[in-house]
């Protein structure tokens, strides 16, 4: 049996989608899955044990490349490389967990027989699909996900999230930290201050009182993530007192993803690192303001979400004038969530 898994991006997606490809390899053990994805995301799932094969889209560089007239013959030839490949291969079942347009065009091209997704005419995806289910829109996108194996006959248990982390993930992050002064097995704080939407960020000053306090209060030293943001962190660094490590766009994701397992805490917007961390079972501090935690949270126990109590939120706006709903969050509010998460696992620093 050949299965097509779709789901192209964001990192957070991909990651809510892991239980979902673990629940389907478990309905069909001897099945051959194949999984199409985006390039920067495909680190994710990259060796996983559930896949067979990962078939990767170049979509944006595509993109790009045919509306500035740049490399035409070259990126026509790989689009064409990418749909024989997709098609080389009969699948008995394609699953499209993404239901938009460009998922949807795969789930076409696939030439699939048997086409499951969600009943939704959003930019008319369900036109492609000959098998539909209800989308539960008000359930956490881990437990959404998990209703199409369910649908298919899937015994759901326990979400299993799976991120490979071989040797020279381990190695290359235990050298960087090993280069700022961090011994492997020292207790320290990664931070994620970075989003993709301009409404998920919080304050940078906020940012480096709460770090300053990490240092001076709890005498941990602060790890900044946020994937080639370097700028954004070194402006919250700039206006600290005491000493941080910036890693941003010095790890991949899988490097990122052994980082948190290692940390004592991640403190993050809400963003694909959020999701990560909660991935690799590490406490999470995130910071909400425009969109549902219950929808987008980090997933599990042992998680805090800290957020504004307004009544415009969640808005999903990714722009607004006011920011009121992050504005909202103090320093105070944070740095006692990550007391009480430190507190509850009993660690101590001094």
């Amino acid at each position: 049996m050949n299965i097509l898994i779709v789901k192209l991006s964001a990192i957070g997606d991909v990651i809510h989608t892991l239980p979902s490809l673990a629940a389907l390899r478990k309905l069909y053990p001897g099945a051959h899955i194949t999984w199409v994805i985006e390039e920067d995301s495909s680190d994710i799932i990259a060796g996983h044990p559930c896949l067979d094969r990962v078939i990767i889209s170049r979509r944006k560089n595509w993109w790009k490349n045919l509306k500035r007239l740049h490399d035409v013959r070259i990126t026509i030839d790989e689009m064409a490389f990418f749909i024989a490949t997709l098609r080389d291969r009969r699948y008995d079942l394609v699953v499209d967990f993404h239901g938009l347009l460009k998922s949807s065009i795969i789930v076409l091209l696939s030439g699939g027989r048997r086409k499951v997704g969600y009943d939704s005419m959003q930019e008319l995806t369900g036109l492609f699909l000959n098998e539909k289910i209800y989308e539960d829109m008000d359930s956490h996108a881990v437990d959404r996900y998990l209703d199409l194996p369910r649908h298919l006959g899937a015994d759901i248990g326990r979400p299993e999230f799976f991120i490979r982390i071989e040797e020279d993930n381990r190695s290359r992050v235990e050298t960087l930290l090993r280069e700022n002064g961090i011994a492997v097995g020292s207790p320290f704080i990664s931070v994620n201050p970075v989003a993709f939407w301009d409404t998920k960020l919080w304050e940078d000053g906020k940012f480096a009182r709460l770090c300053d306090r990490i240092t001076g209060e709890l005498n941990l030293k602060v790890v900044f993530t946020g994937g080639t943001d370097r700028e954004a962190v070194e402006r919250i660094r700039s206006l600290m007192r005491s000493p941080s490590v910036n890693l941003a766009g010095r790890t991949t994701l899988r490097d990122l993803a052994y980082l948190y397992a290692v940390s004592a805490l991640v403190v993050t917007t809400d963003s694909g690192p959020m999701h990560i961390s909660a991935a690799v079972g590490t406490p999470t501090v995130a910071l909400f303001g425009p969109t549902d935690p219950a929808r987008t949270g980090p997933y599990g126990e042992g998680h805090t979400v800290v957020r504004g109590n307004l009544p415009c939120s969640p808005c999903l706006l990714k722009r607004c004038e006011t920011k009121r709903c992050m504005k909202e969050i103090s320093v105070e509010n944070v740095f006692g969530a990550i007391q009480e998460q430190l507190g509850n696992k009993g660690d101590t620093f001094d």
